[in-house]
This record gives C-alpha cells, structure tokens and sequence, in this order.
C-alpha cells in the first residue's frame, strides 16, 4: 500500500492523507515515553556513565530517576504538541510520498530504479512535513526540558505566545537546517527500505500482498537502518532547540550546553563530549525508531486497507 499500486486506485488523496494523520496519532500515543527517554539522554553533556557526575546512566536507572522526580506523566511531557506534530507530520508525509510515488509510476521507469525513486520520493515527503511541521517539534522539546520546579509554559498555547513574544517566531524554526540535512536521507532510507524488507518478506512467505507481520518486519528494520546513520544530527537538532532557554531549563546533570548554529554545535559537542557525544541516547532511540517505524508503517498500511474495503464494499 505504501507507494503507488494500481490495485488501490479506489483510494483518494484523501484517504492518504487521513490514514497517514491516524497512524502518526496511534504511533506517538504509543511510543512517546521513549521520545522523552531518548530527548532527556541528548540534553545532557556529561557523558551516560556510571560515574556520579552523570544524572542519567542507563535507560533503566533513567525511567527509575524520572519516575521518582517527576511522577509517571512526566513520560508524557509535551505529549499534545507532540501529537499536532504527529498528526501534521503523518498527512503531509504520507500524502506527499503517495502523490510522487504515482507521478514516478507515470514515467515508466525501469523496475531497477524503483529503490532510488523510493528514495528520493520519501526524502521529499520527509522534508516537506519536517518544515511544515517543525514549529510543533520546537515547543514540543521546550516543554520536555523544562523543570517540573520552575515551569515557564503551562502548555502548547502558551509555549507558543512565549516564545514569539519574547524569542521572535523564527525562534519556532530554530534547529531546522540541521533537522532538514537529517530528514532528508532518513526518510528516504525509511521508505526505502521499507519497501525492499517487505518485498523480501513477500518473497520467502510466498505472498503477493502487504500483511501486517510483513508491515511489522519491514517497518521495524527499515527504523534501525535509517536511524543509525542519520542520529548525530538529531541530537544537534534537539541541543538546538533549546538555546535561548535557560529560565526554565531542568539540568540533565551539571553543564548546561551553549552553542551558535549548526556547524558550532557539532564543534563544541566533539570538543567537549568527544564522538561518543553524538551518540547520547542511541539506545532508546534505536528502540523508539524500531518501535515508531514498525507501527507507523502497519497501522497505515492497515487503515488504507480498511479505507480500500470500505469503499469497494459500501
């Protein structure tokens, strides 16, 4: 269902766009505690040892911490503009990717590309939602980093009046380059890996048509492979985010990071934190992504079935 198919004409660009909102509000409802897990591991500077300078050490040791501290929605911090970026995110993605997968089918390309324009499809689906939805991904990490002790946003309304009356609203796009250079090839590699997974798991089960275990396994490892490669600029992205902010800042240990741009951030992380400091908080996201990727994927392939059927038979 991801990408073009002439059995699924019956859908419209609708449709798409619908199913693909739904499958990123059912994902972040889902897996947000480890968007939190993995945001909180980014924001530290001192390195995720067992040493006493670090305040979060491990994934357990950090639910524990967070749990103790903060009271169990703190897994949850951010969770409304995380949905709108969800949602925004999800419909334009999805849409974008369905209306250039059908433009590409209409050139008649050769079978052998269809991986590149997979790609290149998913890379443009990817950065179109990224811009049009960042200013939620921008408040969405402010109200996760801030303490509990001293709040300065009491929500999503709030953050945003705040920052545009004090920061300036480009302050709601700040972290955008280093996000669109992730973006790109990570949607891109998403997508398409996707879609050679699930042709293999096609092939060995001797099955012509998307399931819901081919979506899970195409889905779970299409994550793992494009996260790896792109992670670094993620966390530059969230470290990003947070400059300006520093009245209500919780600190994730004892440094709080300071940084001008893209290409100064990545400076001052191998400077101070060396290569291992670009890969803070590697290990839940690599569980998120797995997770996120899998039941992204799935419960869009599963609504635009549902859609499919409905429309075919009513």
């Amino acid at each position: 269902m991801v990408g073009f198919d002439k059995q699924h004409e019956k859908l419209t660009q609708f449709d798409f766009a619908f199913a693909g909102g739904a499958s990123g509000c059912i994902t972040r409802a889902t897996c947000q505690p480890l968007d939190v897990l993995k945001i909180r591991f980014q924001l530290q500077v001192e390195p995720i040892s067992h040493k006493a300078v670090s305040k979060y050490r491990s994934i357990f040791q950090a639910v524990y911490l967070i749990s103790r501290e903060e009271g169990i929605k703190a897994f949850w911090k951010g969770h409304i503009p995380a949905q709108w970026l969800s949602i925004i995110y999800g419909i334009v993605q999805f849409w974008t990717f369905e209306v250039l997968s059908k433009k590409a089918y209409q050139l008649n390309l050769p079978a052998h590309t269809s991986p590149i324009v997979n790609f290149v499809c998913g890379s443009a689906a990817g950065c179109t939602a990224t811009v049009v939805s960042f200013p939620f991904d921008v408040i969405r990490t402010r109200l996760v980093a801030q303490s509990e002790q001293k709040k300065v946003y009491e929500g999503i309304l709030h953050a945003g009046q705040n920052i545009c009356r004090n920061e300036g609203p480009m302050v709601l796009f700040r972290g955008l380059w280093p996000t669109v250079i992730q973006i790109g090839p990570h949607a891109g590699a998403q997508f398409m890996c996707y879609k050679i997974f699930d042709d293999l798991y096609k092939t060995f089960v001797h099955s012509t048509h998307t399931t819901l275990s081919s979506s899970l396994v195409a889905g779970s490892l299409a994550g793992l492979c494009a996260k790896t490669f792109i992670y670094p600029f993620d966390l530059a992205k969230k470290r990003l985010q947070i400059q300006g902010f520093e009245e209500g800042r919780a600190v994730f240990g004892g440094v709080h990071f300071q940084c001008k741009g893209l290409t100064d951030c990545l400076v001052r992380i191998y400077k101070v934190e060396g290569v291992p400091g670009f890969f803070k908080g590697l290990a839940p996201s690599l569980i998120k992504a797995v997770f996120t990727t899998a039941l992204h994927f799935s419960s869009y392939e599963m609504i635009c079935n549902l859609l499919l059927y409905a429309r075919t038979n009513f």
